[in-house]
């Protein structure tokens, strides 16, 4: 039998979110319910309220999550009722090009659940990032689901689902940051953040710090930055320069997403160095570099999907490292909200107040 829950939706473009009643099938063929326990307010569920992502309005908001396996469906074979799970929103195939070189992250056919959620009317609803986890329950592809160790706190451990692990792996899995390197990161929200933590957990000699906002310095000097720097105050590509001795950072972590701070990346890095875009850009952002400068200055230009993570490799690996203590996930947490603080959570998110607001049920 479906079942009817609470959760958050956008029903049109900038308009408010409204905590309504929603309904979610029973589990078919490949499909997982989830009883969530914690999800984090990403900005990426504020980029579908606004619209930039699409218009397939209405949209049941929230992806950044952990719970508790309720149901599966037919031919699951690896998920069980009661294991305690990550949701992901990349469900790699198995079976595509990028799958069967060896390269599961890249692939080009992720999936997510056949069925839909709907409001009690029968309209349907767009699930964020195909997960639609601000809401008590919620239907998934099995391959959605990672389970991890139990003893992980929910709002801690959700948060590896999406914008922890996207920088956490922007550092270790894509820039590939290694012992003694020097590392920049620019902008310091909680995927920037995470970028800090990343590189100090691979063993990163110098980890510079770049934002406008001190308070957002503040935090990343806790996670582990060596230094920072406050771009309004001083040219961030000079400063990191010469706390590099003059050659710039090994890698150099852009985690805002625009022309600008990509360009402060692209000059900041050493020559032969790395640049990482794990910041989201808008589709109408374009960017202008000298050829011969790409040219010229060799290395890598990366971007960074989801921090290139495999979570059933990634998440238990990490959530080992939280219950060992040796990575904070805690400290991303700056507040836990109800469901139906979603709206004032989103305010306090682009005031820059907060690393993560999380929903906890």
């Amino acid at each position: 039998m479906a079942q009817v829950v609470r959760g958050v939706i956008a029903r049109a473009k900038g308009a408010p979110v409204e905590v309504v009643p929603v309904v979610v099938p029973d589990p078919g063929p490949g499909e997982a319910v989830v009883r969530v326990q914690a999800c984090g307010v990403c900005h990426t569920d504020l980029h579908y309220r606004e619209g930039g992502i699409n218009d397939e309005f209405p949209f049941l908001l929230g992806h950044e999550a952990a719970g508790v396996v309720e149901s599966v469906g037919a031919g699951v074979e690896d998920l069980s009722p009661g294991d305690f799970v990550i949701l992901n929103w990349r469900a790699v195939c198995g079976r595509c090009r990028a799958c069967k070189r060896g390269r599961p992250w890249y692939c080009f056919a992720t999936h997510n659940a056949k069925q839909k959620m709907t409001l009690e009317d029968g309209t349907e609803l767009s699930p964020a990032l195909g997960i639609g986890a601000f809401a008590e329950k919620t239907l998934v592809a099995a391959g959605q689901c990672t389970k991890v160790d139990p003893a992980a706190s929910p709002a801690a451990a959700g948060l590896l689902g999406c914008g922890v692990m996207a920088g956490l792996g922007a550092a270790i899995n894509t820039g590939q940051v290694g012992r003694g390197d020097s590392v920049a990161v620019i902008g310091c929200g909680g995927v920037g953040n995470a970028a800090v933590v990343g590189s100090r957990l691979a063993g990163a000699g110098t980890i510079i710090a770049v934002d406008v906002d001190d308070r957002k310095l503040a935090t990343a000097q806790r996670l582990g930055a060596t230094h920072t720097v406050n771009s309004r105050a001083v040219d961030a590509v000079e400063t990191i320069r010469s706390l590099t001795g003059g050659n710039g950072a090994d890698v150099v972590i852009e985690a805002v997403g625009r022309p600008e701070t990509y360009r402060q990346a692209f000059y900041a890095r050493d020559l032969a160095g790395t640049v990482v875009l794990v910041g989201v850009p808008t589709p109408e952002m374009r960017l202008e570099l000298p050829l011969l400068d790409v040219f010229g200055r060799g290395g890598a230009l990366k971007s960074s999907w989801y921090g290139d993570c495999l979570p059933e490799r990634d998440f238990p690996m990490l959530v080992d490292l939280y219950l060992q203590g040796r990575l904070d996930l805690d400290a991303f947490v700056s507040e836990t909200v109800p469901l139906d603080g979603v709206e004032e959570a989103f305010a306090r998110m682009q005031r820059g107040e907060v690393l993560r607001s999380v929903v906890v049920f």
